[in-house]
């Protein structure tokens, strides 16, 4: 790191991230277009690692890039206004759908093995399968 800031393999080593994922942030907004040296070298300021562990730990949390833009701001830091409250709602009704989703998928699988079920089709045509079959309508 230096006095004016941290180049891109800097950046990228202290933010746990690749170079080619800065890259991507910038073209989705995410981070501002950075600095140039006066070799043309990208110059980030060293507040950049936080908002980068910021966008992962968001991640890590189920938000889509596109969420986390919605919860950043477009100035400094991008502290103010995020609404945070209301998309940690919204991603936690979806993670318990999805939640309720694979544990009906997981139950299906317990008994379609309890059931012996080896072949897909024969299973389709016995009543007794687990699996759920399409009626026709």
């Amino acid at each position: 790191m230096s006095d004016t800031g941290l180049r891109s393999g800097q950046l990228a080593v202290a933010a746990g991230v690749n170079v080619q994922t800065l890259r991507y942030y910038e073209r989705r907004g995410l981070l501002r277009e950075p600095r140039r040296s006066l070799g043309g070298h990208r110059v980030y300021p060293p507040e950049t690692v936080t908002l980068l562990r910021v966008i992962k730990a968001a991640q890590r949390l189920g938000f889509t890039l596109d969420e986390v833009a919605d919860l950043l701001t477009a100035s400094g830091l991008r502290r103010s206004g995020t609404g945070l409250r209301r998309h940690a709602e919204t991603k936690l009704a979806e993670v318990d759908a999805k939640l309720a989703e694979l544990t009906a998928i997981r139950d299906t699988l317990r008994a379609t093995l309890t059931a012996g079920c080896d072949d897909l089709l024969v299973c389709a045509e016995n009543s007794g399968c687990p699996v759920p079959f399409a009626q026709p309508g």
